[in-house]
C-alpha cells in the first residue's frame, strides 16, 4: 500500500517540476520572439531561471535568424523526458517509464511538438485575457505585468486590429485572435496529439 503512495508522490513531483520548468523555458523563448522588455522584473526571473542549461547548450546549438534554437532543443528534450517518464503531456493514463511502459520514439517526438504547440496557444489565450482584465483597472496601467502582457501579445493583436479596427473605443481584435488560436488548436494541435497516441 505504501508503495502506491510513494508512486503517486513521485509522479506528482515529476509532473510539477518538469511542467513548471517547461513553462518557464517556453515563456523565455516566446518573450524573445515577441520582443518583450528584457529588463522587466518578470522577464529577469524567467531569464535567470532558464539560464543554467541554456548557457551550456548554446555552445553546441547556435541561434539562427534571431531564433534561439538552444531553447527549442531544450524544450523538446524536456518534454520528451516528461512524456517518457509519465505520459502526462499526452493525457494518456498509465503511459511512461514510471508506470512500467516504454513509449515509442515517434510518440515521444510528435507528442512533445504537439504539447509545446498546445501550451503556446494557451499561454497566448491567457495572456490576452489577462491583458484585457488588467486594462480595465486604471491602477494597473503602469504595472510591470500589464506592460509585459501588452508587449507580449501585441505582435498578435496588431495584425488583427488591422482586420477589425477599433470602433467607438472598443477593441474587438482579441476576438479574432481567440478564434485563430482555437482553430489552430483544433486543426493543428489535436491531430498531432491523436497521431502521437497512435504511435503509442
Amino acid at each position: 500500500m505504501s508503495g502506491g503512495y510513494f508512486s503517486d508522490a513521485g509522479l506528482f513531483l515529476v509532473n510539477t517540476v518538469l511542467g513548471l520548468y517547461i513553462l518557464i523555458v517556453l515563456l523565455r523563448f516566446l518573450f524573445q520572439l515577441t520582443g518583450v522588455d528584457f529588463y522587466n522584473a518578470i522577464s529577469q526571473f524567467i531569464v535567470k531561471a532558464s539560464n543554467p542549461p541554456l548557457r551550456s547548450l548554446r555552445r553546441v546549438v547556435p541561434g539562427f535568424l534571431g531564433i534561439d534554437f538552444a531553447c527549442v532543443v531544450l524544450l523538446v528534450v524536456l518534454t520528451v523526458i516528461w512524456i517518457a517518464l509519465t505520459g502526462r503531456p499526452l493525457g494518456v493514463e498509465g503511459l511512461g517509464l514510471l508506470n512500467g511502459y516504454t513509449p515509442r520514439p515517434m510518440c515521444l517526438l510528435v507528442g512533445a511538438i504537439a504539447y509545446l504547440l498546445k501550451l503556446t496557444i494557451w499561454i497566448f489565450v491567457y495572456a490576452i485575457f489577462g491583458r484585457a482584465i488588467l486594462s480595465w483597472l486604471s491602477t494597473a496601467s503602469r504595472h510591470p505585468m500589464l506592460q509585459l502582457l501588452h508587449s507580449f501579445t501585441e505582435p498578435l493583436m496588431a495584425p488583427a486590429r488591422r482586420i477589425l479596427p477599433t470602433t467607438s473605443g472598443l477593441d474587438l481584435s482579441p476576438i479574432i485572435v481567440f478564434i485563430v488560436l482555437i482553430l489552430a488548436r483544433k486543426l493543428l494541435v489535436q491531430p498531432l496529439m491523436d497521431l502521437a497516441q497512435i504511435f503509442v
